[in-house]
């Protein structure tokens, strides 16, 4: 195990064109996985909908729905 002050972009890499959403980059074996997050208060971590990648290119439906459970997240705790 290892101890790191800042992730590489390999690992985690803000999305272009979105606000605030971040890309997790999960190997395992030949599989590739993604998870999207975001930063609160720049300390906590919010993980949000992770898939299995297997094209290039990020599916849209995928970048859509992470942006809709940010907003609600963040709905939600506004109302508290």
């Amino acid at each position: 195990m290892r101890t790191v002050r800042t992730v590489p972009k390999k690992f985690l890499d803000h999305m272009t064109g979105t606000d605030g959403l971040y890309e997790i980059r999960i190997e395992f074996e030949s599989n590739i996985y993604r998870i999207f997050c975001c930063f609160d208060k720049g300390n906590l971590v919010v993980l949000f909908n992770g898939f299995q990648k297997k094209s290039q290119k990020t599916p849209k439906k995928e970048i859509e729905m992470a942006l809709k459970l940010k907003d609600e997240y963040f709905n939600s705790k506004a109302k508290k």
